[in-house]
């Protein structure tokens, strides 16, 4: 019986790391790479224009 509960933390820590998983990557679904993608673009132009100047 002791072998059973030795065998039961690992599933319980498997199982709390899955929904801790889920819950921490539930708003990466719904927030889109705008923003970071803008910036990068404004970053490319401003080192062309930087580059092409000398």
């Amino acid at each position: 019986m002791a072998a059973l509960a030795w065998l039961l933390i690992p599933l319980m820590a498997a199982i709390g790391a899955g929904l801790w998983g889920s819950w921490a990557n539930r708003t990466r679904k719904a927030r889109s790479d705008g923003p970071e993608l803008d910036g990068y673009a404004r970053f490319r132009e401003a080192m062309e224009r930087s580059t092409s100047g000398t």
